[in-house]
């Protein structure tokens, strides 16, 4: 699913929201073990070369046979090698082969945290929604919500495709805000948030113009009402309010669009929609003093006093 740049971009790298310190401090010292693992003699690189005996020591052992603990360092191993697809393998069959073991519950939480690093949110969300249901009292609750939210928002797609998957995002940004408000998990989901709904609005806008230069007026007007009623706080409520303006201006609607560049030209005075709006009300003959933004608070002053 293609992804807009700057929600790509936004995002933290893996490393960026460190695992919990419960996770981290069941991650082993595995330094010795991989130097050791990488002095490969003739006889590993060449296997044909070797005896049976070799050859039968070279196959994966059944993973019932391998001691939990094992498993698990094989998984954690895995992912600092960034081989997800092995680790994920390896964390599954910890939940297998011990599903009664401490080390399950960790091992179903990192097993999701693989499946996120790998790009399958689908399984990753899959795989935390399950550790949210069992283990809903756990230590590391909030970053399995924090990283399931992050498994729906990577998701989000270009405003010019559907929209399903940032409201999906939106809602699980929020529990994690409404579960865990004055966590780091809550501080960055909050920021987000805001991301999402800046997408959603431009999504609005993106299907308001469209409407517009079809000259459905009415279904313009009602996207970009919505981007103003429901998306405040959004930098799209400047374009929102001109496009009204025009449109109204259009229909002959004047009185409307005069109260809408009011609005405009109140709350975003500075702004380069203001100065088109009000260019269109001075073509439209309802504004009579090209200079009166600059010099005067004139037509906006008495406007905005009739409105508030």
């Amino acid at each position: 699913m293609e992804r807009s740049a700057r929600y790509k971009t936004s995002l933290p790298e893996p490393s960026a929201m460190p695992l919990p310190p419960s996770m981290r401090r069941l991650l082993p010292c595995l330094a010795l073990v991989t130097l050791l693992g990488g002095c490969e003699t003739l006889g590993s690189i060449l296997p044909w070369n070797g005896d049976s005996k070799t050859i039968e020591a070279a196959k994966p052992a059944d993973p019932s046979t391998v001691p939990v603990e094992q498993l698990y360092n094989n998984g954690v191993d895995a992912l600092n090698a960034k081989r997800y697809d092995v680790a994920v393998t390896q964390f599954d069959a910890v939940e297998q082969n011990y599903p009664y073991s401490s080390w399950a519950v960790n091992a179903q939480l990192m097993h999701g945290y693989a499946e996120y690093l790998r790009n399958h949110y689908t399984e990753a969300v899959g795989t935390l929604d399950r550790f949210i249901q069992l283990h809903p009292s756990n230590r590391d609750i909030a970053y399995a919500y924090y990283l399931r939210a992050l498994s729906y928002y990577e998701q989000i797609a270009d405003i010019r495709r559907d929209q399903k998957g940032t409201e999906e995002a939106l809602v699980a940004l929020q529990d994690v805000v409404n579960r865990f408000p004055d966590s780091a998990y809550g501080r960055d989901a909050r920021l987000k948030i805001d991301l999402c709904r800046d997408h959603l609005a431009g999504k609005e806008m993106d299907i308001g113009r469209y409407y517009e230069n079809q000259r459905l007026y009415t279904a313009a007007i009602g996207r970009f009402q919505r981007v103003v009623d429901a998306y405040q706080t959004t930098n799209h409520v400047p374009e929102a309010l001109h496009r009204l303006t025009e449109i109204y201006l259009l229909l002959g609607l004047t009185d409307q669009a005069k109260r809408t560049a009011a609005v405009l030209g109140h709350n975003y005075p500075g702004n380069r929609w203001y100065a088109d709006s009000y260019d269109q009300l001075i073509a439209d003959g309802q504004v009579a003093d090209a200079q009166g933004r600059i010099e005067k608070p004139g037509f906006f002053a008495r406007t905005i006093g009739s409105i508030f």
